[in-house]
């Protein structure tokens, strides 16, 4: 029997994030971030619509959690997202002292684990969740991308 509240579940939902920064234009990563089973924040890229390199989908649920929780720390918290974090959301997500971190498909190019990206030493992280339907979107929007360009 499968949990109704499992890795899984959580990573669907930041998967529909994704999918609507595909139907944006943006490319399509999306992230979820909860505290005790309860989904209290949600963004997707939005770096082109924002003109914004820094909108990325892990910046705009890290802010709408702070905002949800009152604080600027999320450590009884775990972040959801479908592509592995870039440094830039690393370094946000060590600030935040974020407990958890679940990610779809691997970035090996700009992802944080190749670039040994230091994460809080109470994160964990852990990746794979839905990784083929997260990569499949991703393929997807820059096939599309090119064949319009």
């Amino acid at each position: 029997m499968i949990e109704p509240f499992d890795d899984t579940y959580f990573m669907k939902k930041a998967l529909q994030e994704a999918e609507a920064a595909f139907e944006q234009g943006e490319i399509p990563v999306g992230a979820v971030i909860t505290i005790d089973n309860r989904v209290i924040a949600r963004g997707h890229n939005l770096t082109e619509t924002l003109t914004d390199v820094t909108a990325h989908a892990e910046m705009q649920a890290i802010t709408a959690a702070s905002n949800f929780l009152g604080g600027k720390y999320l450590n009884k918290c775990t972040l959801y997202v479908t592509l592995e974090p870039c440094q830039m959301c690393a370094g946000a997500l060590y600030w935040s002292q974020i407990s958890k971190i679940v990610y779809g498909a691997r970035d090996e190019a700009r992802g944080c684990i190749n670039l040994n990206t230091k994460l809080h030493p109470k994160t964990e992280i852990s990746g794979g969740v839905l990784a083929e339907e997260a990569s499949a979107l991703m393929k997807r929007f820059f096939v599309e991308k090119r064949n319009l360009n």
